[in-house]
């Protein structure tokens, strides 16, 4: 089945031209002019990846992107007109996957696409992952702690399944930007501490288990202690 993509941008030309070539390449398109439209299609529609302009009228892509992570790990690439740093910190931080700033090429805009969608269909392979008392389900993806389910962003959960899939190897920040992000990621390390800060606020006591490194990165270790069986 196609995956399913929802465009969002008020600008009807670039809409239309971002449908048409993602329907060239095989992708079922949805589209809204304006955040309330993105936000009826997200109540009654499974969305694969959401292409989501930051200034669209009555509710913006920051509050879209709020919304989506709530309780959905779907990849969201995010597109503005402006370059400013803040506002793809902002972004980043309320859990977009990608940022492209106006005017776009829509062949990168593509090949994107792609990679995020290969990106999120490869997140699993095993069914179940546990590490302490982190419980990762890699086929529902989701993570529990004692049974209690944990709401996690899909950028948030990819790291963490990073570190606990290589448990005691220390990866740099550069190599988690590489290894979530992508090669062609353009932002800065900070973006790394900060999913980090998020994820161990998450965990609560389990957070120890993410080792900070100076001058280093990060792994995850866990040591010699007596656990309980976790529900998954």
């Amino acid at each position: 089945m196609p995956n399913k993509i929802l465009i969002v941008e008020d600008e009807c030309n670039m809409r239309e031209i971002i449908s048409s070539y993602m329907s060239k390449n095989g992708f079922t398109i949805l589209e809204a002019s304006d955040g309330l439209e993105a936000m009826v299609i997200l109540k009654t529609q499974s969305i694969d990846l959401i292409i989501l302009d930051i200034m669209i009228p009555y509710l913006d892509g920051f509050a879209i992107c709020k919304y989506v992570r709530e309780d959905k790990m779907t990849p969201i690439i995010m597109l503005t007109a402006k370059n400013s740093e803040s506002d793809k910190l902002k972004g980043y931080e309320l859990g977009a996957d990608d940022y492209m700033t106006k005017p776009i090429s829509i062949k990168v805009l593509v090949a994107k696409v792609k990679a995020l969608l290969r990106r999120a269909s490869n997140i699993s392979c095993d069914d179940i992952l546990q590490e302490g008392n982190i419980c990762m389900n890699q086929s529902a993806q989701t993570i529990s702690i004692f049974g209690e389910e944990i709401d996690f962003t899909y950028k948030e959960y990819a790291l963490l399944q990073l570190l606990m899939k290589n448990q005691g190897k220390v990866f740099s920040r550069e190599e988690l930007l590489l290894n979530i992000w992508g090669y062609d990621y353009d932002g800065n390390t900070r973006t790394v501490d900060t999913h980090i800060k998020r994820i161990r606020a998450k965990l609560g006591e389990e957070a120890r288990h993410i080792i900070t490194l100076i001058k280093s990165g990060y792994k995850f270790e866990v040591k010699n202690e007596q656990y309980k069986k976790n529900k998954v």
